[in-house]
């Protein structure tokens, strides 16, 4: 549970939100979006952190995966309408970088086979480590539907130069209890990074993609 924060109050501000988000309701749905300011944090002197934590649950983002496999996983791939590459296909791009830059940006995370995950620098260069998309080992034993749910639901947390983060911990489409426990999880999660724990957290805000920001800290 999170010390200093109370999850009754998270959970009203939550209702508010989403109250607000039928009587306004857009044409897409809307992320839930967590906001945090730092404070007594130097990012020029004190460690900057990275972490990544698969949330409880699932936010339903549309984020689009290929996967880099072998015979059996391009097979199931294919059967389950997952866009899919061989060797032969990654050789094509001949290592140009123009391409390979097109081909990462148009994927938001890859799977690779562990036969292939070792080749890949080799036969594409660094650019899908240089757009921070390497791919994540998918095992002959996976399921890979799970493997991509798992992803989905996986955020990243990294502070850079500015004491302002930015986390997604859900969508309108979910379940108040869901994006509940997905944002006291992160919130925890990103206080166990903090040098100073909860004294470095200045402020914490929810927000829906098109909402104003309500505090809960």
């Amino acid at each position: 549970m999170v010390a200093k924060l109370s999850p009754e109050k998270v959970n009203s501000v939550i209702e508010e939100i989403l109250a607000k988000s039928v009587s306004n309701k857009r044409k897409f749905n809307e992320s839930f979006e967590l906001q945090v300011g730092l404070k007594n944090y130097d990012p020029k002197k004190d460690k900057r952190f990275s972490g990544t934590i698969a949330l409880p649950f699932i936010p339903k983002y549309k984020k689009k995966v290929a996967i880099l496999g072998d015979s059996s996983h391009i097979a199931q791939a294919t059967n389950l309408g997952v866009d899919s590459y061989s060797s032969d296909d990654l050789k094509k791009f001949n290592k140009q970088k123009k391409i390979i830059k097109k081909f990462a940006k148009k994927y938001d995370f890859f799977l690779a086979s562990e036969s292939l995950i070792k080749l890949i620098p080799r036969i594409l260069g660094p650019g899908l480590n240089k757009a921070g998309k390497f791919p994540t080992l998918l095992l002959a034993s996976d399921n890979i539907l799970d493997k991509i749910d798992r992803i989905k639901a996986t955020i990243k947390l990294e502070l850079k130069k500015s004491l302002c983060l930015g986390v997604l911990v859900g969508n309108c489409e979910m379940k108040i209890s869901e994006i509940l426990q997905n944002t006291l999880v992160s919130i925890n999660f990103l206080v166990s990074l903090l040098k100073k724990n909860w004294q470095n957290v200045g402020s914490l805000h929810i927000k829906t993609t098109m909402g104003k920001p309500i505090r809960i800290f």
